[in-house]
């Protein structure tokens, strides 16, 4: 984790893909893919089209962990569109 994920509460944690949020309101998100060394921010309306993606996968699919979850939204859900590696502005 780097020093900007300990502004965020760790919602998701597999071996391959975490997933943070901001606060309570899940303002903003940062989806991280470990393996790459990158990291989605989402924020703003990306923030709750994400929230909504997010909450019907892990609703629909209750046997998923979170690596399954989070790949999906990865790259079929195209948030790794928005990452950035690990230590860019």
């Amino acid at each position: 984790m780097d020093e900007a994920d300990q502004e965020y509460a760790v919602l998701e944690d597999g071996a391959e893909y975490a997933l943070l949020c901001s606060n309570a309101q899940q303002s903003a998100f940062r989806l991280r893919n470990k393996s790459e060394a990158s990291c989605a921010l989402i924020e703003n309306d990306d923030a709750l089209r994400f929230q909504a993606d997010y909450q019907a996968l892990k609703s629909g699919n209750p046997d998923w962990d979170a690596d399954k979850i989070l790949a999906q939204l990865w790259d079929h859900g195209g948030y790794g569109w928005l990452a950035k590696q690990e230590g860019e502005p």
